[in-house]
């Protein structure tokens, strides 16, 4: 069987099989959030699959979780125009977050901070923020299974299968 025939293959196993068990079980513990997860494997496997880089992924995806929080208690303060809270806040924020991931690129990847924080809004802008009570952390818990179980976990065990039919 060709090389790549076998990656797909492996891959192809490895995604039918760990995602859904994450969907099964995510609401048992209380997580509404699942799909986060896919979103997150996917930016993880985007920046190639390095291990590496797993925990700064992470932590740019809580940030951009914590991002969202602040977005929109910043705008329920603000009562303006709608529009203009959500423009002022997306231009003060977005430029803030690429000015304190830049320096520490080392600790934080910044598209995942920005991916994040849009997984956030998506999800809590609808709830708002009188109701969201544990969404924020459900969201968080998603992320980091997304990277570390979805991501870095597909990627061991597609290599783990192929090693075993080496």
């Amino acid at each position: 069987m060709k090389e790549r025939t076998k990656n797909t293959l492996t891959l192809a196993l490895g995604i039918a099989l760990l995602p859904p068990i994450w969907a099964v079980l995510s609401p048992y513990i209380g997580v509404a959030t699942g799909a986060v997860a896919l979103i997150c494997a996917g930016i993880y496997v985007a920046n190639g699959n390095k291990l590496e880089d797993a925990m700064k992924i992470t932590i740019g995806f809580l940030c951009g979780d914590i991002w969202s929080v602040l977005a929109l208690k910043i705008m329920k303060i603000l009562e303006w125009n709608q529009n203009l809270e959500l423009f002022f806040t997306l231009f003060i924020l977005g430029g803030m977050a690429v000015l304190i991931a830049k320096p520490m690129r080392k600790y934080v990847f910044l598209p995942a901070w920005l991916c994040g924080w849009a997984i956030g809004l998506t999800i809590l802008t609808p709830i708002g923020l009188e109701k969201m009570g544990s969404m924020p952390i459900q969201v968080g818990i998603s992320m980091i299974v997304g990277v570390w179980y979805v991501g870095v976990g597909v990627d061991k065990f597609q290599r783990f299968v192929l090693k075993l039919f080496a």
